[in-house]
């Protein structure tokens, strides 16, 4: 994949409040995750990221729906304020955009509890209904599950939103890290699936099994995603060594032509993750097919920055850069 000469790659210092949040991490003494079992990977994660918190809600409902793997619970949050976090007019019909949620944890970890804050964020802010999705997990479930199951919550959501306030011409996906990997497939499939989409969300997605980029040398050994995490996450992911060259499950090998029909972006960067260059590679392979691109990029962040807003007055206002970039695609 040629790179995006315009793309932004500068790393600043960290900011200070997200280098407390990652002492923090640090000092409670979690090893990288491709040291422990997959079970007490996935329990430590929850630890970490599953103790609630984030904007109150009018509405949070835990449903199941019918995926192809049986069961597929999804989470619906529709935020207090339809018009939005920061005081922006509702629409005519006062239905809400809808945001398919996938989070991250290479395909391996996470829940609908520790994508709740984020979810919660979201809704609050980008004023929308948001369908989080709790995507089958590999090893149990390797490729193609998440993927099927990432289409059939997409699916759903644009055939019943509107039972929930949701409006059907105004879905988008979104998702972190894996999370965003499974929306950058989604959105290239979306109109083999029926729907009609009007933008993705990718916040830091891992893309690209090839890790030889700049940002993965430079920041290796990040503290909260590793190179040998991403690695790790990636072997037990995909199926066999076939699947590095589909682009369902690898969307940074995807032939422009597969993505030109694929709906507005937006791609969120940070200077200290070890994604950041696939990520930013994949905004301008989505230029080249002819999609619009909005690429942010904050160079004093880590991976993980938007679940830091607590911590860091930088991860807040990067929260409200994103926030607005998803609203103006959904207006």
């Amino acid at each position: 994949m040629e790179r995006d000469p315009d793309r932004p790659g500068a790393t600043d210092d960290p900011d200070p409040g997200v280098r407390t949040a990652v002492r923090r991490a640090r000092e409670a003494g979690v090893p990288p995750w491709r040291a422990l079992s997959v079970s007490s990977a996935r329990r430590i994660e929850d630890e970490l990221f599953g103790a609630g918190g984030g904007p109150g809600m009018a509405l949070v409902r835990d449903l199941a729906i019918d995926g192809p793997g049986g069961d597929l619970p999804v989470r619906i949050y529709r935020p207090e304020r339809p018009s939005g976090g920061d005081g922006d007019e509702p629409s005519a019909t006062g239905d809400l955009p809808v945001l398919v949620f996938y989070h991250g944890g290479g395909w391996v970890l996470g829940t609908l509890d520790s994508a709740d804050d984020l979810c919660r964020h979201l809704a609050d802010r980008v004023g929308a209904l948001v369908v989080s999705v709790d995507y089958r997990l590999a090893p149990e479930h390797p490729f193609p599950a998440a993927v099927e199951d990432a289409g059939a919550a997409l699916a759903w959501a644009a055939e019943y939103a509107g039972h929930l306030g949701g409006d059907p011409d105004r879905i988008a996906v979104a998702g972190t890290s894996a999370g965003g990997g499974l929306a950058a497939a989604t959105a290239a499939r979306a109109d083999d699936l029926g729907v009609d989409l009007a933008a993705q969300a990718l916040l830091y997605p891992m893309l690209d099994r090839d890790t030889d980029t700049p940002s993965a040398r430079e920041h290796a050994d990040a503290p909260l995603l590793s190179l040998a995490d991403v690695r790790w996450f990636w072997d037990l992911y995909l199926r066999s060594p076939v699947d590095v060259h589909n682009p369902v499950a690898v969307p940074a090998t995807a032939p422009t032509e597969r993505l030109s029909g694929a709906p507005p972006a937006v791609v969120v960067t940070a200077g200290h993750d070890v994604l950041r260059d696939e990520a930013a590679d994949y905004a301008g392979l989505l230029r080249e097919a002819g999609v619009g691109v909005d690429h942010r990029h904050f160079p004093s962040m880590v991976h993980g920055f938007l679940s830091m807003t607590d911590d860091s007055d930088r991860a807040d206002r990067a929260m409200g850069s994103v926030r607005a970039a998803i609203r103006e695609l959904l207006s």
